[in-house]
C-alpha cells in the first residue's frame, strides 16, 4: 500500500488549526460566544452523547476530506505540527496512506491512489479539491512506516512584526503590529542567548502536556525584512505549546528596552512563565519548514 508525504502551505486565519476538532454543539442560550460561521464545517449527531457535534473548520479536516474524494476510501492524515488557530504554513508535513498498489497505469478508476499514478498528478488533484486559503506544493512517495511526528529531526519558525504607528493593510493577517521603535541589536544579542539545549519551561503555555520541557535551539535571527518590518526565525529539535511566540513576545519587550539581554540566561534558569515576555498573537508566526530523516 503506498504512502505519501503531503508539504502543505496554508492561511491560518480563518482555520481552528491544524487538528480536527469535533466539540459538542454548544446549547442555544449558552453564554459562551458562538464559534464562528467561517470556522464550522458542518455539524454530526453523537448518538452515544445525545448531542451534536461541531466539525471545527481546521486544516487536517479540509486536507483530508480532499484526499478521500480523490482516493475514494477512508484515510487517516497524520500531521507533523499542530499550529494552532490563526497560525499559517510554508511547509507543513502530512501523510495518508491508501491502496493501489496493484493498479497499472491504465487501469481504470477506483479506490486508493497507485504510485504508477504519479505524485504531480495527485498534488494536481488535491489542489483541485482545496479551498483557496490551502495549498498543496508537493508530494512524495514515502516508505510504509514514515511518521511525520517520530521522524521529524528539525523545525523551523518566522514571527513577522510590522514595527511603526500606520497599521498595516496587504499583508495584515500576516503581521503583528508593534507601535514602540525596537532595539535591533538588543534584541539580536538576547537572540543569541537563547541559543544550544535548555529547560524552556518559562518560554511554555500552562498545560503544555509535554513530559520534557527540554529542547534545542539551533538558530535565532532577526532579520529586518523592510523599513517597517522585523522578521525572527528560530529553529530547533522541537518547540513547546505558545513557545515561539513566547521567545517573539519576550525578543519586543528586549527590543523596548523593557527587559534587558542579558536577562535571558536568568529567565531560562528560574523556569517561570511570567518571568519571559507575552505570548504573541498567532497572526505573525508560519511553520517555514519540517525536516525529517530519510524518508
Amino acid at each position: 500500500m503506498p504512502r505519501y508525504k503531503l508539504t502543505i502551505a496554508y492561511d491560518g486565519t480563518d482555520f481552528c488549526g491544524w487538528q480536527k476538532q469535533e466539540p459538542l454543539a454548544p446549547p442555544a442560550d449558552s453564554p459562551l460566544p458562538a464559534v464562528p460561521a467561517a470556522m464550522i464545517a458542518g455539524t454530526l449527531h453523537d448518538a452515544e452523547a445525545g448531542a451534536d457535534r461541531l466539525q471545527l473548520r481546521t486544516v487536517q479536516h479540509v486536507v483530508e476530506r480532499a484526499v478521500v474524494q480523490i482516493v475514494r476510501e477512508r484515510v487517516v492524515l497524520h500531521g507533523a505540527s499542530r499550529t494552532d488557530s490563526g497560525v499559517h504554513a510554508l511547509g507543513q508535513v502530512a501523510a495518508f496512506t491508501c491502496s493501489g498498489d496493484d493498479e497499472g497505469p491504465e487501469a481504470p478508476r477506483g479506490s486508493g491512489w497507485p504510485l504508477s499514478r504519479g505524485t504531480e498528478r495527485l498534488r494536481r488533484a488535491l489542489n483541485g479539491r482545496l479551498p483557496e486559503d490551502v495549498l498543496v506544493t508537493a508530494v512524495e512517495a514515502v516508505h510504509a512506516e514514515f511518521n511525520p511526528i517520530r521522524d521529524a529531526t528539525s523545525k523551523a519558525y518566522s514571527y513577522t512584526l510590522h514595527v511603526g504607528h500606520e497599521r498595516p493593510l496587504w499583508d495584515r493577517r500576516f503581521v503583528h503590529q508593534v507601535h514602540d521603535r525596537l532595539d535591533l541589536d538588543a534584541m539580536r544579542r538576547a537572540a543569541t542567548l537563547l541559543i544550544g539545549t535548555h529547560d524552556f519551561a518559562a518560554f511554555a503555555a500552562a498545560g503544555h502536556g509535554r513530559q520534557s520541557t527540554v529542547r534545542t535551539i539551533f538558530g535565532c535571527d532577526i532579520t529586518p525584512a523592510s523599513p517597517d518590518r522585523l522578521r525572527i526565525d528560530v529553529s530547533g529539535n522541537g518547540f513547546l505549546w505558545n513557545m515561539v511566540r513566547i521567545i517573539a513576545g519576550t525578543l519586543v519587550e528586549v527590543g523596548r528596552g523593557r527587559m534587558a539581554a542579558e536577562s535571558i540566561p536568568g529567565i531560562i534558569a528560574s523556569g517561570r512563565r511570567d518571568r519571559a515576555g507575552p505570548t504573541l498573537p498567532p497572526t505573525g508566526l508560519r511553520l517555514e519548514w519540517i525536516r525529517h530523516g530519510e524518508a
